[in-house]
């Protein structure tokens, strides 16, 4: 191998190396939070879905803290939200 050739491998080697490690770095993602749905905690308007008979999703409740419209909280924390009408819930409930 002459100089030239040493010199080129040396540089494709160092090119490998580090497109190796981009795309690993490329490849990991920050993990978003955990979430849940919280039945009973959502304002009129302000939940993120299921809001019963009669209404689209999102956007649709149409009383503060109704029991069948959810929004989404971080995990572990829905049932210690506290409302005016009792606090959150896994799952639908009756209001």
């Amino acid at each position: 191998m002459n100089r030239t050739q040493i010199t080129l491998a040396g540089g494709v080697a160092l090119a490998l190396v580090s497109g190796a490690g981009i795309a690993q770095a490329q490849g990991q993602t920050h993990a978003a939070p955990a979430k849940e749905k919280c039945y009973g905690v959502a304002l009129a308007g302000k939940n993120d879905c299921a809001a019963g008979p009669g209404t689209t999703c999102a956007g649709t409740s149409v009383r503060d803290y109704q029991g069948n419209a959810w929004k989404l909280v971080a995990a572990g924390t829905c049932t210690s939200i506290r409302t005016p009408r009792g606090n959150g819930s896994l799952s639908p409930i009756q209001r």
